[in-house]
């Protein structure tokens, strides 16, 4: 993993604090050098002691300590580090950041510093869709602070939605992104991924549809667009909100996600994450169908929807490199294997559904299969399994492979 030599991580008030902890673990087990400021809010919750004791060195908190400004100035301790990390940042240092208020430590160091900033958000959800959060976060990366998206889950306060500090080992794999060449590996790059279920109609009520929750597509739309590739996505039904820094167009049945994917095309990396429906009605009902007290049953004629991994594999703007999903309750590496080979294209991430595992799940456990062999990854959270893949591509294009052959015509 390629992480930065030195991180200073200035951690401020949030109940997440407590994951500044796990994060300075992690770091410090990859050899990462790791100096703190603990803001006043960040003290309330943990102290300087249990921050030392991992960093193994001083931890900064008071703006005029003499016997610091002696040792190190605010102004060298904001520049002795590769970058400054934010984790959490709460939404009070957040609007300090983005209106250059220097009215402590942690803020004179983020405006006095001269390196990369990234920020972990972590708060109460209604506090993240405020309009005026919302603000400061387009400021902020306006003025070039790179920002690691909050989870959706429970809050401390008993509510749910999206707010949650990202898990520390997001927050290495997003550092290990960040750290390689120019920060933006997959910069110039054109990227289009789908998520979500799609919604094939039965009548104007009913539907066929599954329990995709999308939370895997939309990480890795995120991760990408961290990377530094212009990304679309096209997502079906899904709760989630759409990813920051992601062009996002909302669909509801196969046949409108095939001709989004055409319109955005051409791109240099397609990832089809989509649950398609593999059935819709060949004649949908106009009206309602109503259940008839003398009818037993109910026949629906179906017919195949649109193959969309298939067709885009196989299409004259073919992506030079297309990435499918393969989810599957039974014999998954060989039926993976059949579905990369049937649908002609470069790589397959295959997972496990039995009993309806991963719908919905903040995990996944991934096979990903290539023409150059079978790679088995552990179970991870599904955005470390996004940052995973992301590096994965970047590397693909690193190496300026050939251009891949398809069927006679140069993709």
């Amino acid at each position: 993993m390629s992480l930065p030599r030195s991180v200073l991580l200035i951690i401020t008030g949030s109940v997440a604090s407590y994951k500044a902890l796990e994060l300075i673990r992690l770091l410090r087990a990859q050899g990462v050098t790791v100096t703190t400021i603990l803001s006043r809010g960040g003290a309330k919750f943990i102290t300087p002691l249990a921050v030392s004791s991992l960093t193994g060195t001083k931890t900064y908190d008071d703006l005029f300590s003499l016997t610091d400004e002696v040792e190190m100035g605010h102004i060298e301790l904001s520049r002795v580090a590769d970058l400054v990390l934010v984790a959490p940042a709460s939404a009070d240092i957040l609007a300090k950041m983005s209106a250059g208020i220097a009215d402590d430590l942690a803020t004179t160091a983020l405006l006095a510093t001269n390196k990369p900033v990234i920020v972990a958000p972590a708060m109460n959800h209604k506090m993240w869709s405020h309009p005026a959060t919302e603000r400061n976060i387009s400021q902020l990366k306006a003025d070039g602070s790179r920002v690691i998206q909050p989870t959706e889950g429970s809050m401390a306060c008993g509510e749910f939605g999206v707010g949650r500090m990202a898990e520390p080992a997001d927050i290495l794999q997003f550092l290990s992104q960040q750290s390689r060449t120019g920060n933006t590996p997959l910069s110039g790059k054109r990227a289009i991924v789908t998520s979500g279920p799609t919604a094939e109609p039965i009548d104007p009520v009913r539907y066929l549809g599954n329990r995709s929750s999308g939370k895997q597509g939309h990480a890795i739309a995120e991760a990408l667009a961290m990377a530094g590739a212009e990304v679309t996505l096209i997502s079906g039904a899904v709760t989630l909100p759409d990813p920051q820094g992601v062009t996002t167009q909302h669909v509801t049945d196969a046949e409108a996600m095939l001709t989004a994917v055409n319109q955005a095309l051409p791109a240099d990396i397609f990832v089809g994450a989509a649950a398609v429906a593999d059935w819709r009605m060949e004649k949908p009902a106009l009206q309602k169908l109503k259940k008839q007290k003398a009818a037993s049953r109910l026949t629906l004629e179906l017919v195949p929807t649109v193959d969309i991994l298939a067709t885009i594999s196989n299409s004259k703007k073919r992506p030079a490199l297309v990435i499918g999903f393969a989810a599957e309750t039974d014999k998954l590496l060989p039926n993976a294997r059949a579905k990369r080979k049937a649908k002609n294209c470069d790589w397959l991430l295959a997972n496990a559904v039995t009993g309806g595992a991963v719908f919905g799940a903040d995990t996944n456990q991934i096979t990903l299969l290539s023409a150059e062999g079978e790679e088995a990854w552990e179970q991870m959270d599904k955005h470390a399994v996004a940052h995973r893949l992301v590096e994965k591509i970047s590397g693909h294009f690193a190496q300026k492979l050939p251009t891949r052959l398809v069927k006679g015509t140069r993709a």
